[in-house]
């Protein structure tokens, strides 16, 4: 009892601690940019007595940008955690499996057949499903690839990157047929940018992760019986492969609906479950909400990097997160026995 007690303290200041790390980059993120405003006028004008310019700025610019990010981080690191339990892989992460891949091949088949014929405000609400699609597709694809009298951890991640490989092979086909300006704006998008971002992605987004991730939350005990193998579960009356393909389909849906509003941002998946197991344990009561909270975190640091550290060019977050994430990537495949 002590010993769950301590645990249940320790997520809690952990929950505290990221939740005072997130306003206090909220705030940073608001005041800085190209054009800088004090931490005052950023108070001022959330209470509504900024001028034209601070609230055109704030309210149209940086805080949808900020809520995305978020959101974006929020699921992607969620999708990470349930991945890497249902597999039992500590390299699985929807970027490096190929998940991400296909769900942007959708969304860019979708850009270039369909989005100029049905509107902009209308196509950032379907965009979501089509990277769905093609997210299942992807995550379809691997488990029969890699199923050989069961999935092996590391025949997982082999044919998960040998599916990323097809998909981006047949990306950049598909760009070639682009127009210059489409061909560079998808380029950048697929390296993870939410440079676009604006209140429709937020409201096209935000369903997903208020349902999926409470949903997720509620599945976490059946993730703990999960991690013991797949005997053990099944002796103590678990539904293993339906449960398993429900998760799977959970973890799927977060990430195409992540990869559809701020591009393919890889290897946040992989780390930040990590960073949270060390610190809080495996009970996914506990990672679940520390991993949202810490790719939530992480994405907006990122973003507020990528944008400020070249002013006024920006840097896609994307290529920010890898340059963060990768040494840790790398540490986990010398580590991977």
């Amino acid at each position: 009892m002590t010993r769950m007690n301590n645990k249940t303290g320790r997520f809690t200041g952990v929950m505290m601690l990221l939740i005072l790390l997130i306003i206090v980059m909220f705030f940073m993120a608001l005041r800085t940019g190209v054009i800088n405003i004090t931490p005052l006028d950023v108070i001022r004008t959330l209470l509504g007595s900024g001028t034209d310019r601070q609230e055109l700025v704030l309210f149209e610019f940086r805080l949808p940008r900020i809520i995305l990010a978020l959101l974006i981080g929020t699921g992607l690191a969620v999708s990470g955690a349930i991945l890497q339990s249902i597999t039992q892989n500590d390299l699985a992460e929807p970027g490096i499996l190929g998940i991400n891949t296909g769900a942007g091949f959708a969304v860019v088949l979708f850009i270039f057949f369909l989005q100029d014929s049905i509107g902009d405000v209308f196509s950032v609400l379907v965009m979501p499903l089509f990277a769905l699609m093609g997210a299942l597709l992807a995550a379809l694809m691997i488990y029969v690839l890699a199923w050989k009298k069961g999935v092996s951890p590391i025949r997982l991640v082999l044919v998960g990157i040998g599916v990323n490989a097809g998909f981006s092979a047949a990306l950049v086909i598909l760009q070639l047929k682009m127009n210059p300006q489409d061909f560079r704006q998808v380029t950048v998008w697929l390296s993870g940018d939410i440079w676009s971002a604006n209140w429709t992605f937020v409201l096209a987004l935000l369903p997903w992760i208020l349902i999926l991730i409470p949903y997720a939350l509620q599945k976490s005990n059946t993730l703990n019986v999960l991690n013991l193998g797949d005997d053990i579960a099944g002796g103590l009356g678990t539904k293993v492969e339906g449960d398993r393909r429900i998760l799977l389909t959970i973890a799927v849906a977060l990430a195409g609906a992540s990869v559809a509003a701020g591009g393919a941002i890889a290897f946040l998946g992989l780390v930040v479950p990590h960073i949270v197991r060390r610190i809080i344990g495996p009970l996914h009561q506990y990672t679940i909400p520390i991993s949202a909270l810490m790719g939530g975190l992480l994405l907006m640091v990122s973003d507020t990097i990528g944008k400020n550290l070249l002013t006024p060019l920006e840097i896609p977050v994307g290529i920010v997160v890898a340059i963060i994430s990768t040494p840790y990537f790398i540490y986990l495949l010398i580590k991977e026995k």
